[in-house]
């Protein structure tokens, strides 16, 4: 699996045919989007809800949008948040890790998070933070089977929503 930065036209706009994979991907989990609110339907997202959800993320200097691809394929996203907006927080953020459903339960996840920590551990952070939304399960059966711990539970900044903060010490290696 290669992990690289989202690279962006020179109108900074996402290149079609990467659009058109990323909108595949998130289209994949209609479950977790009708949990988190983030598109109107998630029996239809579009193209253009993604660029901007996209756009939106990356409108923060902090923010680093990551795709996975292994074979060619775009399997995976990862949007990292360098420093929480609270100035007490002293961890990095997984902001968003999604695998293409067609790509789950085959050790994608997990090397993307894998990819993700080893980039932090090489930037020099010695943990990461994520949230998990009260009723993604599997989510957080998911993190916790990677050794984050839930450290608190709390409404998220933009939304609201009840959710668990998860950290995890990232070792050096």
């Amino acid at each position: 699996m290669i992990l690289q930065p989202l690279r962006l036209t020179a109108d900074h706009d996402i290149p079609a045919p990467l659009l058109a994979e990323l909108t595949a991907l998130y289209a994949s989990h209609r479950d977790f989007h009708a949990l988190s609110g983030d598109f109107p339907d998630p029996d239809d997202i579009r193209p253009e809800q993604v660029a901007t959800a996209l756009a939106d993320e990356l409108a923060n200097p902090a923010v680093e949008v990551l795709l996975a691809r292994a074979q060619g394929r775009l399997v995976g996203i990862a949007i990292i948040l360098a420093h929480h907006p609270d100035p007490a927080d002293p961890d990095p953020w997984i902001g968003l890790l999604m695998v293409d459903a067609a790509f789950q339960r085959q050790g994608y996840g997990r090397r993307l998070a894998s990819l993700v920590e080893e980039r932090l551990r090489a930037a020099g952070r010695t943990a990461v933070r994520l949230a998990v939304l009260d009723g993604n399960v599997r989510g957080l059966a998911f993190w916790r089977s990677l050794g984050y711990e839930t450290i608190a539970h709390r409404s998220d900044r933009e939304r609201s929503r009840t959710c668990a903060v998860l950290r995890k010490a990232l070792r050096p290696s």
